[in-house]
């Protein structure tokens, strides 16, 4: 099933929640001063954070504006962005369980709305259009992304899915083997300027535990939790020996790629 006839339902990421702040690698260590530095950020306005899943990247920008909001429709997302939100301390956010097609909500104006591997899940000329009237005129939209690379076992680990889930990628309850592309096109007939990359480089290495790497296949739509339902701790061990066969020191190093935020400007 290709994504143009998939529809959401709410077990996408159902599970997932828990394994995101240790699976995920994080974001290039400059990224918020780029996005304040291309957007001429001074603390003032909001953000909306569209799909935030467990707010990596609404605490990540939150001292940038006055308020942040971080919108999802999975409930265990929106309860572990409360509780990291508790744990940093961030005082000015606020969390809306709902899905982006239900917006505006009556959540008012933005400064940015931002898009965090989030965008490709949604009805995008939809949510491109309501995002739209909720911007400030000098406001933005804004996908953060991250540039391609290979997990040091993304084919032991994607041998495994296929052992137990079959080789279609579930997505939810149905089925999703690709992702749509074009978001420039969609963000301009909706209203927005062409886009503007700006390149965020990294390039840290980053030593990975057998651990870690369960839990970023664990944090995955294709590989949630509750897809393996009664088998997971056999998902779980056969991963775990798997990648101890590839390294029996059960540790990778993984030079982190760098990030990109595509910004999009209200015509």
């Amino acid at each position: 099933m290709s994504w143009e006839t998939w529809e959401w339902d709410e077990t996408l990421f159902e599970g997932c929640a828990p394994y995101y702040e240790q699976g995920r690698p994080p974001y290039a260590p400059g990224l918020a001063d780029a996005l304040r530095d291309a957007l001429a950020l001074d603390g003032r306005g909001r953000l909306l954070d569209v799909g935030c899943g467990p707010g990596r990247v609404t605490l990540l920008f939150a001292h940038l504006f006055e308020e942040v909001v971080g919108l999802d429709p999975d409930r265990g997302m929106i309860s572990e962005a409360a509780r990291l939100a508790a744990e940093r301390r961030v005082t000015n956010g606020r969390w809306v369980l709902a899905r982006a097609e239900e917006l505006p909500l009556d959540l008012g104006t933005f400064r940015v709305a931002t898009f965090a591997a989030s965008f490709h899940w949604m009805d995008r000329p939809k949510v491109a259009a309501s995002v739209r009237g909720m911007l400030e005129p000098e406001g933005a939209a804004v996908q953060v992304d991250t540039q391609s690379y290979r997990s040091p076992v993304e084919a032991e680990v994607d041998e495994l899915r296929v052992r137990y889930l079959g080789p279609d990628k579930r997505a939810g309850r149905t089925i999703r083997n690709t992702s749509p592309s074009g978001e420039d096109e969609v963000f301009q007939a909706a209203g927005f300027r062409q886009m503007d990359v700006v390149t965020v480089p990294d390039g840290r290495v980053l030593e990975r535990t057998v651990d870690d790497l369960i839990a970023q296949s664990l944090s995955s739509s294709s590989t949630a939790p509750h897809l393996f339902g009664d088998r997971l701790d056999a998902f779980v061990a056969d991963a775990r020996r798997a990648l101890f066969d590839s390294n029996p020191a059960g540790r990778f190093t993984v030079t982190l790629p760098a990030n990109e935020l595509r910004i999009w400007r209200p015509l």
